[in-house]
C-alpha cells in the first residue's frame, strides 16, 4: 500500500472490479487486515500511550508494547462494536459506492439480505457521515455562494427568504476559468442570517477568496472577514438568477434532481444533513474514473473518523 500522501493505484491499494473486490476480502482476516493499513500505514501507534510497538493478537487486537493495554483495531472507526462481518460492511460500502447515484435503505437490505430496515438505514447513515473529513481543504479561488430550500416551507412561517420554520441550505461552489466547476459544500442552516451564513463561510472557504452573492443583506459586511466581495444585484442585472450565479444554481439543480430521483423525494429533513453529505462526497468525485477508488475513500474516511452511535443518528 502506498505512503502516506501518495496517490493510490487501482489494483495495488485498491479492487477495480467486483471479481478483484471477491478476492481482496474473501475472509474476516483479509478485511481485518486492510483496515489496519488504513489506519496505521505509517505503523501502529498506541492511541492510549503513543507507544509505536506492539503485537498481533487474536480477534483483531493489538497489545501495546508500554502501557500493555489491548487495542481493538476497530475501536473509534465506523465499526466500532459491530456485530455484522466486516466483510458485509465492506459489501455495503463497495454497493453504495460503485452505483452512480448511490442507493437507499431498502436497496442496501435487499442486496445485502439485512435482517432489518433499521440495520439498512443505520448503516448507511455511518456511511455518509464518514463520507466527510473533518480536516478537508478549504474551497478557494472565485467561489458562489446562494442559498435555497429543501422540501418547501413548513406550516406557520411567514413568506420570504429571512423567514422562520424553512429548510434553507447555503451552497458553495468553486468556479473553474475558463468554464466548469470545482469543489462544493453545503450545510442546512436555520436561517439566512449574516451570523449562519459568515459561521458557514469562515468554516468552509479559504481568507482571500473571491465571494460571490446576490445582495442579500446577510452577506454585506463579508469582505471585513478577510473575503473579496462580489456583490450581484440579480434584479438590476436584468438576468435571471441561474445566470447571474450559475454554478449554485446547477449544483442546486442536480442535488434536488438526485433526492427526487434515488430517494423518490422521501428525506426525513431531521436527517437532511447527512444527505447533504453524500451529495457533496458524489459530486467532488464526479470525474473520478474508477468506482473503486470512491470505495477506498469512504474506507479510508470510515477509519479516521469519529464512531457515531444509533442513539445519535436517531437524534
Amino acid at each position: 500500500m502506498n505512503k502516506k500522501g501518495e496517490l493510490p493505484v487501482g489494483g495495488v491499494d485498491y479492487p477495480r472490479t467486483l471479481q478483484e473486490f471477491d478476492d481482496w476480502f474473501a475472509t474476516e482476516e483479509k478485511c481485518l487486515g486492510f483496515i489496519k493499513q488504513l489506519r496505521w500505514s505509517d505503523g501502529f501507534v498506541c492511541p492510549e500511550c503513543n507507544n509505536d510497538t506492539g503485537w498481533d493478537l487474536s480477534n483483531g487486537l493489538i497489545r501495546c508494547g508500554n502501557c500493555r493495554n489491548d487495542i481493538s483495531v476497530l475501536h473509534g472507526t465506523t465499526f466500532h462494536k459491530t456485530r455484522k462481518p466486516l466483510r458485509t460492511w465492506f459489501q455495503a460500502m463497495w454497493y453504495v459506492t460503485s452505483q452512480k447515484f448511490g442507493g437507499s435503505a431498502l436497496g442496501l437490505k435487499r442486496v445485502l439480505g439485512l435482517g432489518s430496515y433499521q440495520t439498512a438505514w443505520s448503516w448507511l447513515h455511518k456511511m455518509r457521515h464518514a463520507m466527510v473529513r473533518p480536516d478537508r481543504d478549504l474551497l478557494c479561488g472565485k467561489i458562489e455562494i446562494d442559498e435555497t430550500m429543501i422540501g418547501g416551507e413548513r406550516h406557520g412561517g411567514k413568506r420570504g427568504r429571512g423567514a422562520e420554520n424553512k429548510n434553507i441550505i447555503v451552497i458553495a461552489v468553486e468556479i473553474m476559468e475558463p468554464k466548469g466547476f470545482g469543489r462544493v459544500r453545503m450545510q442546512q442552516i436555520d436561517s439566512s442570517s449574516a451570523e449562519n451564513l459568515f459561521a458557514f463561510i469562515t468554516k468552509n472557504i479559504e481568507k482571500g477568496s473571491e465571494v460571490r452573492t446576490d445582495s442579500w443583506t446577510g452577506y454585506t459586511n463579508l469582505s471585513k472577514l478577510g473575503y473579496i466581495h462580489k456583490k450581484i444585484n440579480v434584479s438590476d442585472s436584468g438576468d435571471p438568477a441561474h445566470v447571474s450565479l450559475p454554478g449554485v444554481h446547477r449544483v442546486v439543480s442536480l442535488l434536488k434532481r438526485w433526492l427526487l430521483g434515488t430517494h423518490q423525494g422521501s428525506v426525513s429533513l431531521k436527517h437532511l444533513a447527512y444527505f447533504l453529505d453524500e451529495y457533496t462526497f458524489r459530486f467532488n468525485r464526479r470525474k473520478s474514473t474508477s468506482r473503486g477508488m470512491l470505495f477506498y475513500r469512504l474506507l479510508q474516511q470510515a477509519v479516521q473518523i469519529r464512531a457515531i452511535t444509533y442513539k445519535e443518528l436517531a437524534g
